[in-house]
């Protein structure tokens, strides 16, 4: 069978379920800046995957997976999710949110 590379972080579970149909998965475990790069790559394919999804059962099952990955993203950094949600609570404040469906054209 030919070797097929990845190259990307993947939950946890995935290398026994690979192994599960009788391929032989190679991993390492990253640690610090290497983990934190990975995350962050991890965010941005779950973010396109949103984006791309074209059902609303689709879109839940991303919209799942970057919570998953901002949950580790923020445990990486030393940040709690009740901290993220504070953070988010004062710029909706701020800036407001996006309740109000506001699409900027242009200024003058």
């Amino acid at each position: 069978m030919p070797v097929r590379r990845y190259g990307k972080l993947v939950r946890d579970r995935i290398p026994e379920i690979i192994a599960a149909y009788g391929l032989t998965p190679v991993t390492r475990t990253l640690t610090g800046e290497d983990y934190v790069a990975a995350l962050k790559a991890k965010l941005a394919e779950e973010a396109g995957e949103a984006a791309a999804s074209g059902t609303p059962e689709a879109l839940a099952v991303e919209l799942a997976d970057l919570l998953e990955v901002i949950r580790a993203l923020a445990g990486a950094m030393g940040l709690s999710i009740e901290e993220l949600e504070a953070i988010r609570s004062e710029r909706a404040r701020e800036r407001g949110a996006f309740v109000e469906r506001i699409f900027l054209v242009e200024t003058h």
